[in-house]
């Protein structure tokens, strides 16, 4: 990445700024903005996060908003309520005082003398999500939107739920947020009120998975910050940008194929990243590309965006998998409309053990070891670390397969490739997990795509019914969004398998699924010979000055116990410390994961999660540990979870949250 120093307009940066909601609560805001903007006020940029500006997102901040400031925005980051140091209490994602008091913090911007009274809404992950519900509830002065890697779909396209089955994403996260939101508010900034702040916080801290396992229907609790519900409730133009290797693939197409707002589309190769220092390889000038979108509308420059083809995309080629990939060889492609008329459906059968051009039947059966799905990788890769899909082959032996002859031309999948499946369950509950991969000439099998579906959701997420053992039952189902070169010689794969493990939460019993029929289409696009687009290479603000105390690592590794016929997925983070040089602030974390199965019994399912923060300034240090855990009984989830606090070593604070939630159709 390119740094830049010299900008448009000089920059200040206030560090903390007291943004009083309409109830009285404080929010800590760190405002860049240019020097003369009083003199020549300047459209603000929001984003408002739980992450923590103090010490958790301040590496990308500093990359990212001296930039936009220098170039005649006011960058506004929110800590939200009950997170970093402001005051009050955050008991859920999402929640409607959460998108309030993002409202209110735009109009306190819009009245402030040094504001055009326009402004624009960003962010990753949690940003990006509520960038698009304040969006839908159209404050005044919101005009535009840049959302990257979220989800327009809570329910079925988030990490709690995906296709109605529950995501290991939905304790991990959980856990997640209660190190993120216990963590203390700093002194330095909140002065002598930080330790009543700190222990209000813990004392009130929830753990979450527990409301979320109430709802594994898409009930109303889902609905409410799921922008499908009505997408012509945004009118504030959206860029939405995500990558091929993260969770959200899906979002950057319903988006572009739905709104009436302004709206266009990126997808590179990255994982859970902003694109100007995402991996894998290549990254984007992705502050210019916002410049252009922000100019145009809350400049009213015109910038040429509204001109931009409805999505750029990565076509991705053909690579043997690896654990990370420093690059990910492809050319960008360009599609003006999007659906895009350039795109055909071709069909093919799943005939035993064969996609074929004519129809006939499946004749397979697949009862799924409970541990297939250790090749799949992260759910959401954002680590930079072995988080990738490994070699599908160990998993393609757990399920029912069907390959394709070699193709004798190159083959473009550029959309969601669709599967529609005839079969029969032994089981009233059953889980069915789709892969499409790409099988080199030496068999190795490469993930293209990926779908899941808890099968009593077939026909409904919000009315779920159980299967009628040994009776036919038809579904169809959308993978996730892809662009993929598929080389001559290889060949496509499509496995079948009743679970995937970590990745979902197992059925409470074996399952035998016989597929009874089936067929593959596959959103072909003419044969892509060079690039169609090009990005400018990636620029950036100064690197955030700190003193690295501690290295960052991550390893994963998977231990098989013979003797008690388990299977253990590990996964360690050390997150590293390190100290601000211009403040001093010390912070630190690691997190540990063990997700463990028994082979031949899904009730043997267990995951123990642990996370220990710290942070500090000379004599002084706080430090929290965080555990939870869950297993399963045939009725019932099992959850707990516990945190402590210490202050200067001496423990200060300790609580256990537990409880069992009743399977619902899951």
């Amino acid at each position: 990445m390119k740094t830049i120093t010299d900008f448009p307009r000089s920059v200040v940066c206030l560090e903390d700024v007291g943004i009083v909601m309409p109830d009285g609560c404080r929010l800590s805001a760190r405002i860049w903005m240019p020097e003369d903007a009083q003199d020549k006020p300047v459209p603000v940029i929001l984003e408002h996060l739980p992450y923590r500006k103090r010490d958790g997102t301040t590496a990308r901040d500093c990359l990212t908003h001296p930039y936009l400031a220098g170039h005649g925005y006011a960058c506004i980051r929110t800590d939200m309520r009950g997170n970093g140091d402001s005051q009050g209490l955050m008991d859920d994602e999402y929640t409607q005082r959460e998108l309030d008091d993002a409202c209110a913090v735009l109009d306190w911007a819009a009245a402030q003398s040094w504001s055009t009274a326009k402004a624009g809404m960003m962010g990753i992950s949690w940003g990006g999500f509520n960038s698009l519900q304040v969006a839908a509830m159209r404050p005044p002065s919101l005009k535009a939107v840049i959302t990257i890697c979220s989800t327009t779909d809570r329910y079925a396209d988030d990490i709690h739920y995906k296709g109605g089955c529950q995501l290991g994403e939905n304790l991990g996260w959980a856990a997640t947020m209660l190190a993120y939101s216990s963590r203390s508010p700093d002194p330095a900034i909140v002065g002598e009120a930080w330790r009543g702040m700190w222990l209000e916080r813990l004392e009130n801290q929830p753990f979450l998975l527990i409301e979320w396992l109430r709802h594994q229907r898409r009930d109303d609790y889902w609905k409410h910050g799921s922008v499908c519900e009505d997408y012509s409730s945004i009118e504030a133009a959206v860029l939405s940008i995500g990558g091929w290797h993260d969770g959200y693939r899906n979002t950057i197409s319903h988006l572009v194929s739905n709104l009436r707002a302004p709206v266009k589309g990126i997808v590179g190769p990255w994982i859970h990243k902003y694109p100007h220092f995402a991996g894998p390889q290549p990254a984007i000038g992705f502050l210019q590309e916002a410049l252009r979108w922000w100019d145009r509308w809350l400049k009213d420059i015109d910038t040429g965006v509204e001109s931009d083809p409805a999505m750029r995309l990565w076509l991705m080629e053909s690579v043997k998998p690896e654990a990370w990939l420093e690059e990910r060889p492809g050319r960008w492609i360009a599609c003006p409309q999007w659906p895009s008329p350039e795109i055909a459906s071709r069909t093919l059968h799943l005939v035993e053990g064969a996609l074929t051009g004519e129809p006939g039947p499946g004749g397979r059966s697949i009862s799924s070891p409970a541990d297939c799905g250790a090749a799949a990788g992260e759910y959401f890769p954002f680590m930079f670390g072995p988080e990738l899909p490994l070699d599908q082959r160990a998993d393609d032996a757990g399920s029912a397969c069907f390959d394709s002859a070699a193709l004798e031309e190159p083959l473009d999948l550029v959309g969601a490739p669709r599967i529609a499946l005839q079969c029969i369950s032994d089981k009233p509950q059953a889980q069915a997990v789709i892969r499409l991969t790409d099988v080199f000439p030496d068999g190795t099998s490469a993930l293209i795509s990926h779908g899941y579906l808890n099968l009593s959701h077939r026909t409904s997420h919000k009315t779920p019914e159980p299967l009628i053992p040994g009776e036919t039952f038809a579904f169809t189902l959308d993978l996730d969004q892809i662009a993929y070169c598929i080389p001559a010689g290889h060949r496509l794969r499509v496995a079948v398998s009743t679970g995937s493990w970590p990745s979902i939460w197992p059925s409470p019993a074996p399952v035998v699924l016989t597929i009874v029929s089936g067929s593959l289409d596959l959103p072909v696009r003419p044969a892509a010979i060079g690039d169609e687009w090009r990005f400018e290479a990636p620029e950036g603000a100064e690197s955030w000055r700190i003193h690295r105390r501690r290295e960052g690592d991550s390893k994963r590794r998977r231990e098989e116990n013979l003797g008690e016929g388990t299977s253990v997925m590990i996964m360690e983070n050390d997150h590293g410390e390190v100290e601000d040089l211009d403040h001093g602030l010390r912070s630190g974390s690691r997190s540990s994961e063990r997700w463990t199965i028994a082979k031949d019994d899904p009730l043997g399912a267990r995951a123990d999660i642990e996370w220990e923060t710290s942070m500090g300034r000379g004599d002084w240090i706080v430090s929290t540990r965080c555990r939870a855990s869950m297993r399963a009984t045939e009725t019932h989830f099992l959850v707990s979870a516990s945190l402590a606090a210490w202050e200067n070593g001496k423990e200060v604070f300790s609580k256990t949250m537990e409880d069992a939630i009743e399977r619902d159709c899951a």
